[in-house]
């Protein structure tokens, strides 16, 4: 997919405009979180807790043992009749895919939604070379219909409206423009029955892969990714390299964690382990089971002691939902697939920190992220880390602003003398009058603080410093 990184800052200010997508964006916090918070709450406080640490261990160890654990994956997935294939980059990647698909005679793709093949940009490539690929999650299709990206990891059009779904079905599908929700999912469901029986290839992510008996598992919820499994002649799982797990028990720990941290439920309707092909006493299943791991930059996470803990991340969103930015300007303006605090760390990284330096600077660092992930990854601290390697970096990533160097000069000024910053204080004070309103100012009219207001209310100088605060209660 194109990658727009570069944009955010235009993406952000076009999508505080749009009145639907900050519609949308206000059931995230309201639902999807809110859901987390009543599942934590089911278990108890502590017991979640105890499953995020194993969870953490669990990802810890594997990452530092990553070979060892891939190496592993592939013995026992060969042993079981299957094809592992390993690619560095999104190129090989597709080539992978592309060949096994010619060499097959596959015309017709049913995918089950994969955030990986959207990082590689399959479908074009699918497209462009006479095959059709098909996304079978209601959601992703929904999107392919109005050829756009995913907007969240775990619902990816969350910005449509039923009025938006229901003229895109109008039109692709000729349904009725005042049909209702279960209406166009029974649509979505007709058209995509015809496409499940004559694919030719099943294409599915992977949530995780077990090391010791050599087992993908999916978790789904509408029964999409057990017919892309089971239906067609061959199935193609894409897998990022870091979702590997040692034991089937430690893929028990994740299924209990990543529904309940991404959407409230104890478990996903559909939970569906691949060992390989369809043996002979078997009646369903492929004829061939083919896994491609992909590297496409995460070897440079796994590289960097400070970043590798990006590489624990399950997928489940929960970070998104307690974002206060990406609930103020969605997925579409971090401009790649990953969108969020952890896109934020991982984009960067993956497509290039000069083409992403303001990801690391969407986030105000409140640590609601840091709490809410169920492996609790630190995700303010790698933020920090790749600001700070924005900042002091060689000048190919240098990306300082004079204004800014020089708002850092007249701070470090002021705060190194006591009578500089009472009287700055003073000033601030007086000036600030005409425009306060309360204890907030509204519309400040000239640069930089006109682009806070334009968007946000401004909070005032207090009357009196703490400092004077201070030396008044002291004496009481």
């Amino acid at each position: 997919m194109q990658i727009t990184t570069e944009q955010f800052k235009q993406a952000s200010t076009k999508a505080l405009k749009n009145g639907q997508i900050q519609r949308s964006l206000s059931k995230v916090s309201s639902g999807f979180e809110q859901a987390r918070r009543r599942a934590v709450n089911e278990l108890t406080s502590d017991v979640w807790e105890q499953y995020r640490e194993q969870a953490r261990q669990i990802k810890d160890h594997t990452i530092e043992n990553l070979d060892y654990y891939l190496n592993l994956l592939t013995d026992r997935l060969e042993h079981n009749g299957a094809v592992v294939h390993f690619a560095k980059d999104s190129k090989e990647a597709n080539a992978i895919v592309l060949d096994v698909a010619r060499s097959r005679g596959v015309k017709t793709i049913t995918k089950s939604k994969s955030m990986v093949s959207e990082e590689i940009g399959l479908n074009e490539v699918l497209e462009t070379n006479g095959i059709e690929p098909i996304e079978t999650d209601l959601g992703e299709y929904i999107l392919q219909l109005a050829n756009e990206t995913p907007f969240h990891l775990v619902a990816p059009a969350l910005h449509k409206s039923k009025k938006e779904v229901a003229d895109l079905f109008n039109r692709k599908l000729r349904t009725s423009k005042k049909a209702s929700i279960g209406a166009l999912t029974l649509a979505a469901r007709r058209e995509l029955r015809g496409k499940f029986l004559k694919a030719d290839m099943g294409i599915t992510g992977v949530n995780f892969a077990v090391a010791e008996t050599g087992t993908i598992a999916l978790f789904t919820n509408e029964g999409n990714g057990r017919m892309s499994t089971s239906i067609p002649r061959i199935h193609m799982a894409l897998m990022g390299m870091e979702k590997v797990v040692p034991t089937l028990e430690d893929m028990a720990v994740m299924l209990r964690i990543l529904p309940r941290a991404a959407t409230g439920q104890r478990i996903t309707s559909y939970v569906t382990l691949v060992s390989g092909p369809r043996r002979p006493d078997e009646e369903d299943g492929p004829e061939e089971f083919h896994l491609v791991v992909i590297d496409n930059g995460r070897s440079k996470l796994l590289r960097d002691p400070e970043l590798r803990e990006a590489l624990n991340c399950i997928r489940c969103g929960a970070c998104l939902n307690t974002c206060p930015v990406y609930q103020s300007v969605g997925g579409h303006a971090y401009g790649w697939v990953y969108p969020g605090p952890i896109g934020s760390i991982i984009t960067p990284v993956l497509t290039g920190l000069s083409k992403a330096n303001d990801l690391p600077f969407a986030s105000t660092l409140c640590g609601a992220c840091k709490d809410a992930c169920p492996v609790k990854i630190n995700i303010p601290r790698m933020l920090i880390k790749l600001r700070k390697d924005l900042k002091e970096g060689d000048k190919s990533s240098r990306n300082v602003a004079i204004s800014e160097k020089v708002a850092v000069t007249l701070w470090k000024h002021l705060t190194l003398s006591t009578g500089k910053m009472a009287f700055a204080r003073s000033l601030g004070t007086f000036l600030q009058r005409p425009l306060t309103r309360g204890k907030f100012m509204k519309n400040i009219p000239f640069p930089p603080f006109s682009k806070w207001t334009k968007y946000r209310d401004f909070p005032s100088l207090a009357p009196r410093s703490f400092k004077k605060i201070w030396e008044k209660r002291k004496w009481q």
